[in-house]
């Protein structure tokens, strides 16, 4: 079981840039899968992006050109870099490991993963 913990979450303004952070432990982030996801108050919890083991990556594409996930095995943390950010953006965005050897396209629903962090809330304003 991993343990994980989001970090950099705040309050940005509307096109402003943000980095989060997710410090595992436990395993290691590169025998994994490793994701963001994001709920909003009121609605589902939904996909953000993944990096499978061997590094191939994987958007919602409602972020998909302003969002950057990537991790560093050295430090054992993934970051997800959110650039252009909108007021539709504005989530607590939860970390996430999945051992599943499936494809990351496939990797989008949250019953594929086990391991959870308690998230970090990010708010855009407008």
């Amino acid at each position: 079981q991993m343990q994980l913990v989001e970090s950099g979450g705040g309050l940005v303004q509307a096109g402003g840039s943000v980095r989060l952070s997710c410090a595992a432990s436990g395993r290691t982030v590169s025998s994994v899968n490793m994701a963001w996801f994001r709920q909003a108050p009121g609605k589902e919890r939904e996909f953000v992006a993944v990096v499978g083991r061997s590094g191939d990556t994987y958007y919602a594409d409602s972020v998909k050109g302003r969002f950057t996930i990537s991790r560093d095995d050295g430090k054992n943390t993934v970051f997800l870099q959110m650039n252009s950010l909108k007021p539709e953006d504005t989530a607590r965005y939860y970390c996430a490991a999945s051992q599943s050897a499936i494809p990351v396209a496939v990797l989008r629903s949250t019953r594929w993963y086990g391991d959870w962090g308690q998230g970090t809330q990010v708010t855009v304003s407008s």
